[in-house]
């Protein structure tokens, strides 16, 4: 056969296998993650297995000289990510070899396997034949006219059946998860960067609204992870996984992207963008619309121009917001860290006053710190009202600064017309941004609209289990009192933390409602254990004695709490729950009088769901507090 007929090259040794065409290393036929300039490297080293390759003929190949990057670096950690994937070490290499100051060699076997070009299909003559042939008679010359004329009609024919789809058309892809970028600026103080891409690329496709889009929480798991794609496809229930890079040097960036489709293990799509970092916004979006565009999404006019509408942002500010992003979005249960994210946020409008995502996490950070008790309430309800009326001044589209404002005026306002207007707004804008969705279920939960929260959770389930998305769940049943789903929640998110308190405490509330009060006492027990002396725990185990019998116990615990509490900057709302399990129903209600003139940010969720309450609501009292925060008619 010609070498020229030879179209496709496949380079093998031990259980791998690189195909140069496809650009694919496989193991055992398992395609391996491996892309970008490591796996250039691979292919120069096999190319020339047995032979020096010098340093200076691979910077030349691969690194020409319009890069960007440090090449001394960049060549290390390739070479390094090469070594992690072959499973090789550089002390003991059975690969690669490498030569102190000249360069590398590939030391193993190498076989090369030529595969032919596909023949011409069947009754049909090679270029070279047609062209060749001179003799074409007149007659014959006319009936192909005829013949091409035919095909052609038939071909207009059933493009009008099937309306215009080509034969071998891939399936319109629905669901996708960005893996995290791979960091291969060779500086590990660069993780935080290719972290925070993978954020912001994530949070631009979650605008697309007819793709399902896995969250940051989900996706994050898989970081540094071994597991073949088609695998981690069905873990996450996805048709289509992205996967790509990021190389940071100076004051450019590159990022390469790729789409897979999952079941196959199929590359549909690459590309790799240059550009300047005060461009970061544009380019995350030129990525999003480019997959998109993949997928066959369909993506209304306005969902297109929120992918494009990105405006400059300075270099520094961006750093700082995206650090501020990670730690927010990590560790938003610490105060300390809630704090590190805002003293972020507010660096980076110092740096760009113009930067509106950072005026949006300000401002989460400032709700999130009344929640935790580090704020004051009413300032940190100012402090994150300013700060998202300057972030929708900025750019009014921000699906996350619309979540918040809703979230605002459902727990610090009572105001419910307007939050369920800025939830909707939120989740119109961003429709698998899965933190409206879990905001969205508790708030319809607390309204008691059960159909429509319980189709929020249908939606969280779709796009993420986390820390976040558990608790979401468990408040939804907890806010609809579905002990019985309160229970089976309780037991999942328990798997992802033993430790929760928060989650004993629903399951406990689940067992005590439905009537399982020794183990309500066992999972109260181990909230009060884990909740670093939180009250409400307390007062929970306290009502599960009660209701045991053990009358004795529960008010042991109670005046306890009742003398620790004249100490501490208990909540009004927890010091009703004191003397409601007391049986002082007037100082019960003095206290829940208390509490909705100050709006405890407990106070809405827990009139209208928490069992310790229980003895208040024959008293009518409680239902004209209900009426008053429009709870009920």
């Amino acid at each position: 056969m010609p070498t020229s007929e030879l179209a496709v090259r496949r380079l093998r040794f031990d259980s791998f296998e690189l195909d140069l065409r496809t650009e694919e290393l496989r193991k055992h036929g398992v395609r391996l993650r491996l892309q970008g300039q490591p796996l250039q490297v691979l292919a120069a080293l096999l190319k020339r297995a047995g032979d020096v390759v010098t340093r200076e003929e691979l910077r030349a190949q691969i690194w020409t000289t319009d890069t960007f990057v440090d090449f001394d670096h960049s060549l290390h950690n390739a070479i390094a990510r090469l070594r992690e994937v072959l499973g090789d070490s550089a002390e003991r290499p059975r690969y690669i070899e490498t030569l102190p100051r000249r360069g590398y060699r590939f030391i193993a076997p190498v076989d090369t396997v030529d595969v032919p070009a596909p023949s011409p299909a069947a009754g049909s003559a090679p270029p070279a034949a047609l062209s060749g042939h001179a003799r074409l008679t007149k007659s014959h010359a006319l009936l192909l006219t005829t013949a091409f004329a035919i095909l052609c009609v038939s071909i207009v024919l059933w493009l009008a059946r099937t309306g215009g789809a080509p034969i071998n058309a891939a399936p319109r892809l629905n669901s996708i998860a960005v893996l995290p970028l791979e960091n291969l600026s060779g500086d590990p103080s660069q993780e935080f960067f290719a972290d925070g891409m993978t954020d912001q690329l994530i949070t631009d496709l979650a605008k697309v609204g007819s793709l399902r889009v896995i969250s940051r929480t989900s996706v994050m798991q898989y970081k540094g992870t071994r597991k073949g794609l088609p695998e981690i496809a069905r873990e996450l229930n996805v048709d289509a996984i992205v996967e790509g890079s990021v190389i940071r040097s100076g004051q450019r960036v590159r990022v390469t992207a790729q789409l897979i489709q999952a079941p196959t293990d199929q590359h549909l799509w690459a590309e790799t963008y240059d550009r300047n970092l005060g461009d970061i916004l544009k380019l995350q979006g030129e990525v999003a619309e480019a997959i998109a565009g993949q997928v066959r999404a369909q993506l209304t006019p306005t969902q297109q121009a929120l992918i494009r509408r990105a405006a400059t942002v300075d270099p520094a500010a961006y750093d700082a917001y995206l650090k501020g992003r990670l730690y927010f979005v990590n560790e938003f249960t610490k105060p300390d860290s809630l704090t590190k994210a805002q003293h972020l946020f507010e660096e980076a409008i110092q740096k760009d006053p113009n930067f509106a995502l950072a005026y949006a996490g300000l401002a989460d950070t400032y709700v999130y710190l009344a929640f935790s008790g580090e704020l004051q309430k009413e300032s940190a309800y100012q402090s994150a009202k300013q700060a998202l009326a300057k972030a929708l001044e900025l750019d009014d589209t921000i699906g996350e600064a619309h979540d918040t404002l809703g979230v605002l005026y459902w727990q610090f306002d009572w105001d419910w017309d307007a939050a369920e207007r800025e939830f909707n707004r939120a989740i119109a804008l961003a429709p698998s941004y899965s933190c409206a969705h879990e905001d969205h279920a508790i708030f319809l939960a607390a309204a008691g609209r059960r159909s429509e929260a319980l189709a929020e959770i249908a939606k969280i389930d779709q796009l993420d289990y986390s820390f976040s998305s558990a608790m979401a769940e468990s408040n939804t049943y907890y806010a609809l009192r579905d002990y019985p789903a309160l229970i089976e929640a309780g037991r999942r998110a328990l798997l992802l933390d033993p430790k929760d308190s928060r989650q004993h405490y629903f399951l406990g509330v689940g067992y005590e409602g439905t009537g399982e009060v020794q183990q309500a006492i066992s999972e109260f027990q181990k909230a009060v254990q884990f909740s670093d002396g939180s009250l409400g725990p307390a007062v929970a185990l306290a009502h599960a004695y009660s209701a045991a019998g053990k009358k004795a116990e529960a008010e042991k615990i109670l005046r306890d709490l009742e003398r620790r509490a004249k100490h501490t900057s208990a909540s009004p709302y927890t010091m009703a729950t004191i003397y409601a399990g007391l049986g002082d129903n007037d100082k019960a209600f003095d206290l829940l009088e208390k509490a909705y003139s100050e709006k405890s940010l407990d106070f809405a969720l827990g009139l209208q769901s928490d069992l310790l309450l229980d003895r208040l609501r024959p008293d009518p009292r409680f239902q004209i507090m209900l009426r008053r925060i429009r709870l009920t008619t």
